[in-house]
């Protein structure tokens, strides 16, 4: 029994530790801009570049520009790749698309660079970025007379004209300058504009139960709660129980208490961005340049959504709240679960087995990432607990390249798109790049010199130029016979 409460605190522990620090300036904006990549951008604006005809040099970085809009998981993304791939999207954009879009969309990204730094971030992004894109040229290489005869008819609704209205562009820059505005960690947001002390010696008192219920012990990777933290939670509580009464019918229309949830909302956002903390006999509050950047980006957000039709506003807040309904409990039950593992897991296991960065640990931590799917976001508070037990960079960015694409249920779905074949010349592929990944960017956490890097950066783009004019001139070849 007491090992099982010993588990359960554990989860509990991480759970309110994640909800307190993680949720609401990065993750709420993005879900917002989940909803309206999904809402407001027009589908032909963005399947259009991917036809198997378009120039190589166009489609490949419209695969990626395509993915990184969508902020969904693999098992999200597998039904969309299948959807272009059907309607006429080239087997080397749609699998860069199915690449790229789980691990380098906005929220992945964000959310990496929030709990594992910007760096870390930053190799995610360019390395499923370049390695995407290759891993799409050579499937395109390899299974070209097999994309030769795909279905040519339904290139045309790949050519269809669409175009984004200017509310809809401006909201969706409001959103991510707003998402900026709460995560980034850089001068002038972090300076302290005005401090004030309040009133509240009970404060003090309280921040200690917290740190007794949920101890804080950094070298083990937990994350206590603060006095700031217990307010956003209750916050959290607040606004998720007016949503459903408020979104869960937008399509009908707004009523009241869509306008309370939205207040919520953004009064929560901006509690978010000050900080808060205790001191004997009261609670110091420091207004930050965050807080104004927050307040800024909020102010945009309205007033572009002001300017939206009252359907496609509707539609925007419905696809968010969907996303939110869809994604939320599994971080949620993913989190808990971390906290959990965390529990039992030794470091000295993760030392032995990804402490270093071999092939071996990289190859490790690539099969991990096969039997141990977890959705978009929560593979990386799972890195975060593997960082912190001991895993060695290298390894834990080969774990991130490789968990959304190659969970056994994205296999199989992939399967029944593409084939065996296609498949699992696409799972050696990410699998081979992955451990590239990991070997290349633990390189450099050991010390590798920025020569010998941007050489080896060098070769890998010199190849893809390579792949990309060979496809571009077998393309041109078979439009002009």
């Amino acid at each position: 029994m007491d090992d099982a409460l010993h588990l359960l605190g554990g989860g509990v522990g991480n759970l309110a530790a994640y909800l307190a620090a993680h949720v609401l300036l990065c993750l709420v904006p993005a879900f917002f801009i989940a909803g309206a990549m999904a809402a407001l951008i027009p589908k032909a604006s963005i399947t259009r570049w991917l036809g198997r005809n378009t120039p190589a040099y166009v489609s490949y970085p419209a695969a990626a520009a395509a993915g990184s809009l969508l902020a969904v998981c693999s098992c999200t993304i597998v039904p969309l790749f299948g959807g272009i791939y059907r309607k006429g999207a080239g087997v080397g954009p749609a699998i860069t698309f199915l690449f790229f879009a789980p691990a380098g969309n906005i929220m992945a990204l964000a959310y990496t660079g929030s709990v594992l730094g910007i760096e870390f971030a930053m190799a995610r992004f360019l390395l499923c970025l370049l390695f995407g894109m290759g891993i799409g040229l050579l499937m395109a290489m390899l299974f070209w007379r097999d994309d030769a005869t795909h279905d040519a008819q339904t290139d045309a609704l790949f050519a269809e004209k669409a175009s984004v209205g200017p509310a809809a562009t401006g909201l969706l820059l409001s959103m991510v300058a707003l998402l900026i505005a709460g995560t980034l960690k850089l001068w002038p947001l972090t300076i302290t504009v005005a401090t004030l002390t309040l009133p509240l010696g009970w404060a003090e008192a309280w921040q200690a139960t917290l740190f007794g219920w949920v101890p804080f012990d950094a070298a083990k990777g937990e994350e206590g709660v603060t006095f700031q933290g217990s307010m956003l939670i209750l916050l959290l509580l607040t606004i998720a129980m007016t949503a459903w009464k408020g979104l869960e019918d937008i399509i009908e229309g707004a009523n009241r208490w869509t306008w309370v949830t939205l207040g919520l909302t953004a009064s929560t956002l901006l509690v978010a961005a000050l900080r808060f903390t205790p001191q004997p006999g009261g609670l110091e509050l420091a207004i930050t340049g965050r807080f104004f950047g927050v307040a800024a980006g909020l102010w945009a957000v309205w007033y572009y959504a002001n300017a939206l039709d009252v359907n496609d506003r509707q539609a925007w807040l419905w696809e968010a709240w969907r996303f939110v309904k869809q994604i939320f409990g599994l971080l949620v039950v993913g989190v808990f679960i971390v906290g959990v593992v965390r529990q039992l897991i030794r470091p000295e296991w993760i030392e032995t087995l990804a402490g270093t960065n071999s092939v071996t640990a990289n190859m490790v931590a690539v099969v991990f990432g096969v039997f141990m799917y977890f959705p978009t976001l929560i593979e990386v508070p799972v890195a975060k607990m593997f960082l912190d037990l001991g895993m060695h960079p290298g390894p834990l960015l080969a774990y991130l390249m490789a968990d959304p694409e190659l969970s056994l249920q994205s296999i199989l779905m992939v399967i029944a798109v593409i084939g065996r074949k296609k498949t699992f010349s696409y799972v050696g592929l990410v699998a081979l790049f992955s451990v590239t990944a990991g070997l290349l960017y633990g390189s450099w956490v050991d010390g590798m010199s920025a020569t010998r890097l941007v050489m080896s950066m060098g070769v890998f783009v010199a190849a893809l130029g390579t792949l990309l004019f060979a496809l571009h001139r077998r393309q041109s070849s078979a439009l002009g016979s």
